[in-house]
């Protein structure tokens, strides 16, 4: 695996029984020190593994600390019995420590012990992100990354896509963040860009006769941090397809992503074809449009029921209803706790429900405000059964949706119902096109404006904005986004009347996309795509809850990289170049 050469012969981690007897070279980083009476173990680290390293000779070890970087030749022996570590693969044999040179010194003092660093404050942790990186698990984690990078490049050619990069610096354009801005030196008072995604050069690729692209492509983005978000760049398997439709790219999302996650876990995969859910369907059932799927709680609505109802949190609401089996045993202290975090958590009036008894009688704090006609149509339409509570979100549509789907998320997190050893992909489809702006009154893109109404020119021009459907999709893994795509309106005539939909005039469209206003006057073809985000593919492998955990050298939450120090003041000199003045 490596070239022999004058600090090691053999690699830490595949140090064994066969190697007894011979004379080796390792080399590696100081994990610990030990001192038993006069010998001094040391466990010898590099990215392949642990050996550990006998010293009796005490000269050998001066100056030796923790995480220094040495190189030792000895001969390998067996362990004694009592000390075999059946932990580690090298876990029988010992290198004999004959000599020992310090290749690389380290301080007495660490800032944090690496093998306890994800323990340690993040900024910390940033700062000294070269030591973070030691630490086998984080470590591990870069490595997978580079496996899954390389296995989806590989997935991607085989199914016949190019690889091709696209610019960095590019223009700015209203893609639904901040972009990044780079000031020109030679061209006085302009800027560049960095791309919020490729967007506009994929779509070019196809206009320019590429048949399949594909690039594992940087996006940068001013946004602010999530725990699945990382601020300034993030990494995605970017691909479009020429002369296809939405069900061919979803049958390549399907493949890649399910295959992917079968070779880098040991998890229940969900086979193709992954469910498609309509984006109403995905807001009424799961109350939401990343819907985990690995959660059997389901969302109803029950607002005909009440339509007639004198209780005042249902009067004129639409109410979505959660039925939970088997949950009326669940003590006084669940309910109490559920309400808190209702009210607390979600800022909700309140939490009401009922629960049914044995007898199929209803019990509970909202019991009294139920009529007798409309109990039978309740048990029905929520097909109630004995054992389980019904809880009552009432709000407008959209508040009561969202509510709704934050409630059955925090019932299955709170009743253990989420099944934890599978991943569960679905893709949600028929995007809303247009919705309106609750300042303005406008209409407004909801999605990719670059996006093909379903029923083309027509629907545009005979419907309401708000009831025109797009071929945009997004796939969607436990409950967390992994990507957007969608059919791509090539037809000129069509996206400018859809911009002119929401707001803009062929004059505003030509400017701002000059280059796809232009293109696509000449032969634009069908084309199709998405761009599945690899940092949350591998947020979602290794289990992490915080998505810089995967990235080699990420920013801090507050979109500082404490390792370089940047962002940073620069000289006036630099500042005059590119034609900045900074205002106080």
């Amino acid at each position: 695996m490596i070239c022999v050469n004058e600090y090691r012969t053999h690699l830490c981690g595949e140090v064994n029984e066969t190697d007894i007897g011979k004379e080796i070279r390792v080399a590696g980083w100081v994990e610990n020190i030990r001192d038993h009476g006069g010998i001094k173990f040391l466990d010898l680290r590099d990215q392949y593994g642990v050996v550990q390293v006998v010293v009796y000779d005490e000269a050998l070890l001066n100056p030796v600390n923790k995480e220094c970087a040495i190189t030792v030749t000895g001969s390998v022996v067996l362990r004694d019995e009592d000390t075999i570590n059946p932990k580690i693969a090298t876990g029988k044999v010992e290198v004999k420590a004959a000599s020992l040179t310090v290749l690389g010194k380290s301080p007495s003092a660490l800032p944090f012990e690496v093998e306890t660093s994800t323990e340690t404050k993040e900024d910390i942790r940033l700062k000294y992100r070269f030591l973070d990186l030691r630490n086998p698990k984080v470590h591990d984690n870069i490595v997978l990354r580079s496996q899954v990078i390389s296995f989806l490049r590989s997935k991607m050619e085989q199914l016949g896509f190019l690889e091709i990069q696209t610019p960095i610096l590019s223009t700015s354009s209203p893609e639904g963040a901040r972009d990044y801005l780079i000031p020109s030196r030679k061209h006085k008072g302009k800027f560049y860009a960095l791309p919020q995604a490729p967007q506009i050069f994929k779509q070019l690729l196809m206009v320019s006769g590429f048949d399949r692209y594909f690039q594992v492509a940087p996006c940068f983005r001013d946004e602010d941090a999530r725990a699945d978000r990382s601020p300034g760049e993030f990494y995605q398997l970017d691909f479009e397809m020429a002369f296809a439709t939405q069900e061919d790219v979803l049958s390549v999302a399907e493949e890649v992503l399910s295959e992917t996650f079968a070779k880098f876990t040991d998890k229940k995969v969900s086979p193709a074809p992954f469910p498609r859910i309509p984006y109403e369907e995905a807001m009424l059932r799961y109350g939401s449009d990343k819907p985990d799927l690995r959660n059997p709680l389901e969302i109803i609505d029950i607002t005909e029921i009440f339509e007639t109802s004198t209780f005042a949190p249902f009067k004129n609401k639409t109410i979505r209803a959660i039925n939970v089996p088997g949950c009326a045993s669940q003590p006084k202290s669940f309910f109490e706790n559920m309400l808190k975090f209702a009210t607390d958590e979600l800022g909700m009036m309140g939490l009401g429900y009922i629960k049914v008894n044995d007898a199929m009688e209803f019990l509970g704090p909202i019991n009294k405000f139920i009529p007798d006609d409309q109990r039978q149509p309740l048990v029905e339409k929520a097909k109630l059964e004995p054992g389980c509570v019904l809880y009552f979100i009432a709000d407008e549509k959209n508040a009561a949706a969202k509510l709704a789907g934050q409630i059955r998320n925090e019932l299955g997190r709170r009743l253990k119902l989420i099944e934890e050893d599978c991943f569960k992909m679905c893709f949600v489809v028929d995007f809303p096109m247009f919705e309106v702006d609750e300042e303005t009154g406008n209409h407004i893109f909801t999605h990719n404006p670059f996006s093909m109404p379903q029923g083309g020119m027509e629907a545009l021009l005979t419907k309401d904005p708000t009831e025109v459907l797009a071929y945009q999709y997004d796939i969607v893994c436990n409950g967390i986004e992994l990507s957007s795509g969608a059919v791509r309106n090539h037809d000129l005539d069509i996206m400018i009347k859809a911009f002119e939909i929401a707001g803009y005039t062929e004059a505003d469209l030509e400017e701002k996309f000059g280059a796809l206003y232009n293109a696509f006057q000449y032969g634009a073809p069908p084309h199709a795509g998405m761009a599945p985000g690899i940092d949350r593919m591998l947020m979602l492998l290794t289990e992490e809850q915080n998505i810089r955990e995967v990235i080699a050298f990420p920013m801090n939450s507050n979109a500082q990289d404490l390792l370089l120090g940047s962002p940073t003041e620069v000289t006036e000199q630099q500042l005059r170049e590119v034609h900045i003045r900074v205002r106080n």
